[in-house]
């Protein structure tokens, strides 16, 4: 393939040919990995309130059934097109894979540009889409699960749980059906904020490397870091925040409409609050606006978050990017060629499949909460609160030492639903990342975060395949 020329699918492909170089799979079981199991290309009629009907073009792919039920976001926009809906589709697959989660990947959109719709008139798109979805059976907890991408949200979700319950009536399980719902009809508390927070425990822990940091140039640890950030929707706000709250500074940030920079740091909930007052990130107070949006991308930092849309970093603008570490928390934001480049001079790349993985495992733990049909630290809260408290009584008593009640609490304090998905995030993005780093320090040849976390991915595929009989 010629590798300036490559489609996102294309540049996926590649990824994976250059990783399956490493595994000694038959080419017909590593086709079966590679290609896309069934892809569902639909035209629905949508009927608005002055009468007049508009056709919409939607998708919705099934890459793996290795494992079932299948996995992936809904996007709305007007770039949404079958290559892009399949190379999103892939790449769920071996984020799964990676994190070591018992999905296939999938991946859904519908071509519209979502801002210049009222909600009514999205929950009617959203409606119609989880009907077509329904026909084919392309949704259902032991099938296929969506979730939110770019441009949905919990509101979508809402409105897609409820449509398939009604066409679904008595399935005890169909919460499940999608995760990213409102908390209050089946969501878990961290979802929002689970992207952007596993984009941050997957830095900070590759940070922790001394000897990994030291060839960058770079001390270990958060504290003190430049950090830049590409797009402020869920995932870049929540890293940048907590990049910020842990004594990094975020230098710039950029979205849609403009780039904003600051030497001295920017706060991000300000900033956020100042667009939700303006409708801007623009003419921040203490910040100066960068000429174009993309000049974002090629300040000097420590760390630059892509957190936007794919093809973000190419071979034209790669030789300008000043960045020590690539932190990939959008799908696809570095093409095969920039990579290229950035591999040249140095520069780290924490790869989509990896990085942005903790959206998809809180939605796992989300679904395995519908499933079991109970809040998780319901059962054993309280029963930890009375065994933490009894053993601080008794240390109290035998040792005469006596804690503030600031800090008797802190010891007290049972693990609720919050606790408990941070803990299982921040463990699955710390173990995720040094079964890649091993493969990428033992194996010959291997000269990228990405090729080792393709290899560990065909790996995991590959048994589930052969345990399952397909292929000896």
């Amino acid at each position: 393939m010629n590798k300036s020329k490559l489609s996102f699918f294309e540049t996926v492909l590649a990824f994976f040919d250059e990783a399956s170089k490493y595994t000694e799979y038959p080419v017909g079981l590593l086709d079966q990995i590679k290609y896309c199991n069934s892809v569902y290309k639909m035209s629905f009629p949508v009927k608005h309130r002055d009468g007049q009907y508009e056709i919409l073009q939607a998708y919705r792919v099934e890459h793996s059934h290795h494992k079932l039920p299948v996995k992936g976001g809904i996007r709305y926009s007007e770039m949404v097109n079958e290559d892009e809906v399949k190379a999103l589709a892939a790449l769920m697959t071996y984020k799964c894979a990676v994190v070591d989660l018992p999905f296939g990947g999938a991946k859904g959109g519908v071509r519209i540009e979502p801002r210049k719709y009222t909600a009514e008139q999205l929950e009617r798109i959203t409606r119609r889409y989880t009907a077509e979805l329904v026909k084919k059976n392309f949704i259902g907890p032991g099938v296929d699960v969506p979730a939110p991408d770019y441009g949905t949200g919990a509101r979508e979700m809402a409105w897609m749980v409820d449509t398939y319950s009604a066409l679904n009536p008595g399935q005890i399980d169909a919460l499940g059906c999608v995760t990213g719902k409102p908390v209050q009809q089946g969501g878990i508390r961290g979802r929002s904020e689970a992207t952007g927070r596993g984009v941050f425990y997957g830095l900070r822990h590759g940070l922790s490397y001394a000897d990994d940091m030291k060839k960058l140039g770079l001390t270990t640890g958060i504290e003190g870091k430049t950090v830049v950030i590409q797009g402020l929707g869920n995932v870049g706000f929540y890293a940048a925040q907590s990049f910020h709250n842990a004594g990094a500074k975020v230098i710039a940030i950029a979205e849609y409409d403009g780039a904003i920079y600051s030497a001295k740091g920017l706060d991000p909930d300000k900033v956020q609050a100042h667009r939700r007052e303006t409708g801007s990130i623009l003419d921040f107070p203490g910040s100066h606006s960068l000429d174009r949006s993309s000049d974002a991308l090629e300040c000097e930092c420590d760390i630059l978050i892509p957190a936007a849309l794919e093809h973000q970093i190419t071979a034209e603008n790669a030789p300008r990017i000043e960045a020590r570490i690539v932190g990939e928390a959008a799908n696809g934001p570095t093409t095969a060629e920039g990579e290229a480049i950035l591999k040249k001079k140095g520069v780290l790349v924490v790869p989509d499949m990896y990085l942005n993985a903790g959206g998809v495992t809180v939605s796992y733990f989300e679904w395995l909460k519908n499933l079991s049909h109970v809040r998780f630290g319901r059962m054993s809260k309280r029963f930890e609160e009375a065994s933490n408290l009894a053993l601080v009584n008794t240390v109290e008593r035998l040792t005469g030492q006596i804690l503030s009640p600031e800090e008797k609490k802190l010891v007290v304090h049972g693990a609720d639903e919050i606790d408990l998905v941070n803990s299982g995030l921040e463990d699955t993005m710390i173990n995720s990342y040094d079964e890649i780093r091993n493969i990428y320090k033992t194996t010959d040849g291997v000269d990228s975060l990405r090729v080792a976390a393709f290899i560990l991915a065909i790996n995991r595929i590959g048994v589930s395949y052969m345990q399952l009989g397909i292929f000896p």
